[in-house]
């Protein structure tokens, strides 16, 4: 639980007062917290360097068991980011502690010459979602997530900003969401299965969902997503869910729809074009674009949000097997388009491409955007920490990076240059599903996306990188990140 408090620092009782410590500035504009730190700069071991800690315990004020003294780094260097990362990184030290409650000490955002929300905001954000322990597969649970974390500022600050606690935990709880999809083993989250957490998680928001099943996806000609669940024992689906807060109410002249697009591969093993067996454990996460998707719906319900927002997901599993696609074989689209299957691990591209042909033609949206771990290429190219956007729409490419931008969801502009769709000529068919080149085929990748978009305004976010971790980040633990969620969030609430 998040909240704010004021008053007097020396009345406020807890287990562990967090005072975070710029190397070269004071950025508190509280005097007994100021004081603190001038005394603790007095141990030769702390200078309030990124990352340096001192836990003093027992302090004079028999209100606190202990105070954690953090170093933040310079002045000059700080941003919401570092108020992130120190929130998470202070949060995870003491779990470790077995705590149940802590206070932080916010800064004075005019000494660090940033807005108000931005840094009580990054504190709160930083500390929900460092605060988050996947054990669920674990006997033995290690560790608690602490219960409480309060954060301390001055009374003018608390009033005007009361409503951020209760947002900001709203928006982490959908981002955790995503991350326990991610995390989810592949034999947990088979495409039926999947669809049913889901709903079952949707049912409880003011959503409306349908599902169509192998039957509905048949009769309603979707052969890209029937071809690549084919090789599965576990068919496809195709889950709708529609926030819509027009559905009660006389809808306004300038009403607004904006359709996500999640691709939903729960296992991929690339079919027939099988994949080496190095890093297959980490396919469980090939869904994480699903995952956003659908937590975003959810925590756009509770926010209440202001536009029709429609999520369209397609779930399959790509799997070997007599009955799998081949490459070479030519299957029909929604759209009416033939495409050849140059590759059957090219298969999120396939089942993008039915998923936006039909939510265009239902729900005939203002933007469309898909989200997706679409390409290993676009790791290559900006790495495990940086999303590629592609996009028809200049603007809404510039509004996506800006949002990355204040979220740290962070996203870069590429280009889509017309002549590189030279690259998916088929002989035989519309248009291949993969490039006659291996170079920039995270652009031809876009490229094939935007055969079937129409004049609709349009963007794709290819989040292979940032969906999932490794190792342990600051507020981030290994596993699926919930990449997107409050990046979305941030773009349709300025929409």
């Amino acid at each position: 639980m998040l909240k704010l408090l004021s008053g007097e620092i020396g009345k406020q009782k807890t287990q562990c007062l967090v005072v975070p410590v710029c190397e070269n500035a004071g950025i508190h504009d509280d005097p007994a917290i100021s004081s603190l730190i001038e005394e603790t700069m007095q141990i030769k071991e702390f200078t309030g360097k990124k990352d340096d800690t001192v836990m003093l315990y027992n302090p004079a004020n028999d209100k606190w068991e202990r105070i954690l003294f953090f170093g933040i780094g310079k002045r000059e260097n700080i941003d919401a980011e570092s108020f992130r990362n120190f929130a998470g990184k202070c949060t995870k030290q003491l779990i470790k502690k077995e705590l149940s409650e802590i206070i932080i000490c916010a800064p004075d955002p005019q000494k660090l010459e940033m807005k108000e929300d931005a840094v009580l905001g990054a504190i709160l954000e930083g500390a929900c979602l460092g605060n988050h322990i996947f054990d669920k597969y674990k006997k033995e649970k290690k560790e608690k997530p602490l219960k409480t974390v309060s954060v301390f500022t001055n009374s003018k600050i608390a009033k005007s900003l009361r409503l951020l606690p209760s947002r900001t935990e709203t928006i982490c709880k959908g981002t955790v969401l995503a991350r326990e999809w991610v995390s989810m083993p592949s034999n947990e989250k088979r495409p039926d299965r999947f669809v049913r957490s889901m709903v079952k998680a949707a049912e409880k928001e003011d959503l409306s969902f349908s599902i169509l099943d192998e039957k509905a996806l048949k009769q309603n000609g979707m052969g890209a997503i029937l071809a690549v669940g084919a090789g599965s024992r576990s068919k496809p689906r195709l889950l709708i869910l529609d926030y819509n807060p027009y559905k009660n109410k006389k809808a306004p002249k300038n009403k607004k729809t904006v359709v996500l697009v999640g691709k939903g591969v729960t296992f991929d093993s690339g079919g027939i074009n099988l994949k080496p067996g190095s890093s297959m454990d980490e396919m469980k996460m090939d869904m994480s674009g699903a995952a956003s998707v659908a937590a975003t719906l959810i925590t756009l319900a509770r926010l209440k949000h202001k536009f029709r927002v429609v999520g369209v997901i397609p779930v399959v599993e790509n799997m070997p097997s007599g009955d799998a696609s081949r490459p070479g074989d030519i299957i029909k689209s929604y759209s009416g388009k033939t495409i050849e299957i140059g590759n059957t691990d090219a298969e999120g591209r396939l089942i993008l491409i039915d998923a936006m042909s039909y939510a265009i033609k239902m729900f005939k949206p203002d933007a469309m955007i898909d989200m997706a771990t679409l390409t290993g290429a676009c790791v290559v190219a900006l790495g495990e920490k940086i999303a590629g956007v592609f996009s028809t729409d200049a603007q809404l490419a510039k509004d996506i990076v800006a949002s990355g931008e204040t979220t740290a969801e962070r996203c870069w502009a590429m280009p889509m240059p017309e002549d590189y769709k030279k690259f998916l000529k088929s002989e035989f068919a519309d248009i291949n599903n993969m490039s006659s080149t291996r170079y920039g085929s995270a652009i031809t990748a876009a490229l094939f996306l935007s055969e079937f978009v129409e004049d609709t305004p349009w963007a794709h976010i290819d989040i292979a990188g940032p969906a999932y971790y490794k190792k342990s980040q600051d507020y981030c633990g290994a596993g699926g990140s919930g990449f997107g969620v409050r990046l979305l969030i941030d773009l349709l609430g300025n929409m």
